[in-house]
Parts: C-alpha cells; structure tokens; sequence
C-alpha cells in the first residue's frame, strides 16, 4: 500500500458484517491504516489483519 494509492477492499466489522469500500490511503502507521472512504465520506482507521 502507498499514500494516495486508490483501494477497493473487502472490511469485516468486529460484529462480522461484511462490506465492499472504495478508499484512498492517507498514511500508514504501524498495524493500522489512515484512509478517506469514499463509502462513508468521511476519514476512517482502519486495522491491518491478514485473518490468521
């Protein structure tokens, strides 16, 4: 992932709801992501986690 990049990813709530988001990376910081979501419109932070 790099700053500014355009994702289209997968998010799994913790209650296990499954949505589609469209986000631009606004800085990375250690396990979590800072983004604007495009769904939501609004700056989000999101937790990397590769499901293992």
């Amino acid at each position: 992932m790099q700053r500014n990049q355009l994702v289209n990813m997968i998010y799994v709530s913790k209650s296990g709801i499954v949505t589609k988001r469209r986000i631009k990376i606004i800085k990375i910081v250690g396990d979590s992501f800072q983004v604007f979501c495009f769904t939501r419109n609004e700056k989000r932070t999101f937790i990397i986690n590769n499901g293992l």
